[in-house]
């Protein structure tokens, strides 16, 4: 027996738009690409004929019908919780201007690194690229950028750079309230698990763990200072290296909550009563943190919100103007402190 074929809807086309507003193609061209000089009752009925026909720009059809892609690169080195928030706050910012976020992998041990950045843009197009670290802190990804006139906005770098933008938060301000918070509760003997070398967080998590500990006249016990470089495998090495010291401390501060997560691992695996006889406390307040019991105090960071602002840098940057405004822009976002069970007074045997 022989089947009918299903009757499909035709996929609108601008022309068809343009016909449902009573305008030209131009015009509805011009409302997609947000563009200036519509009139509002004009924009407003392009865009009711779009939802009602369900139409879909091409951005392909788009960028060869003029100079632009519509596309912003988003290059990362390491995927985690971090990526995928900070992701969704870019999407969303680029989605309101019609244009798309192409996320893309790049190895910043790579000794063809810059080979593999010129590659991505020649075959992208992209208007423009948001590094997260440690690539923004990379100058051969900086060099290769710039060579193409491809605009870059650097998230949290080490070093900031004179010709571009970026974004960050005070980690080190806010690890030094976390430290505070331990030290209130009479804790002195406080281990430390750090991040990856070469990360501007590492750093200046530390310094802020360290500017506490310095202020109440605490010692840093070197021998408590240990690196985790931000992973769950390797935080579980880094604490159990911090909890089988003969003085074991009555806190740890991780610098991620990866690595906290693991250390309440370990902790229990040593029979050490949390938060009783340790508090543990993290920093960006990923999921894990929540996941876990006692649940973690740690840093929230406003990663999506990190996401969504770099997205606008390069959505608002106008190439005709040639290059950024000045001052340069450096938007900075607040953290907030997150006090929760894994956080207690330090035990009262406690040296």
């Amino acid at each position: 027996m022989r089947r009918l074929p299903v009757p499909t809807r035709e996929a609108a086309t601008i022309e068809i738009v343009a016909e449902q507003a009573g305008v030209s193609a131009k015009t509805v061209s011009r409302v997609i690409n947000n563009e200036r000089g519509v009139r509002t009752e004009t924009r407003e009925r392009v865009l009711a004929a779009i939802e009602k026909l369900d139409y879909q720009p091409n951005l392909a059809a788009r960028g060869l019908a003029g100079a632009r892609s519509f596309l912003i690169g988003l290059f990362y080195d390491n995927p985690g919780d971090y990526l995928s928030e900070f992701q969704t706050g870019a999407v969303q910012r680029c989605r309101e201007s019609n244009l798309h976020l192409m996320v893309e992998p790049l190895d910043a041990a790579d000794p063809d690194l810059a080979r593999a950045v010129s590659t991505l843009i020649r075959q992208l197009r992209l208007e423009g690229v948001i590094l997260l670290p440690p690539l923004s802190d990379l100058p051969e990804v900086r060099a290769t950028l710039a060579a193409a006139g491809i605009p870059a906005v650097h998230i949290a770098p080490m070093h900031r750079q004179d010709d571009a933008p970026s974004v960050d938060t005070d980690d080190r301000a806010a690890a030094r309230e976390l430290t505070d918070a331990l030290i209130e509760r009479g804790h002195r003997r406080i281990g430390f698990m750090l991040g990856r070398a070469g990360h501007r967080a590492t750093e200046q998590r530390y310094l802020g763990f360290a500017d506490a500990m310095h202020a109440h006249g605490l010692a840093v016990d070197p021998k408590l200072v240990q690196t985790g470089n931000f992973e769950f495998t390797e935080g579980l090495e880094c604490a159990r290296s911090i909890l089988s010291n003969p003085e074991r401390p009555t806190a740890i501060f991780a610098s991620n909550d990866d690595m906290g997560a693991a250390a309440v691992c370990v902790a229990r695996q040593m029979d050490i009563a949390l938060p009783q006889q340790l508090s543990i406390v993290g920093f960006d307040d990923a999921p894990v943190a929540t996941m876990i019991w006692p649940q973690l105090s740690t840093v929230r960071q406003p990663v999506r919100s990190m996401g969504r602002v770099a997205a606008d840098l390069i959505i608002q940057h106008k190439p005709h103007l040639r290059g950024w405004p000045q001052p340069m822009p450096r938007p900075h976002l607040d953290l907030d402190v997150i006090l929760r069970g894994s956080i207690a007074a330090a035990p009262t045997d406690a040296a």
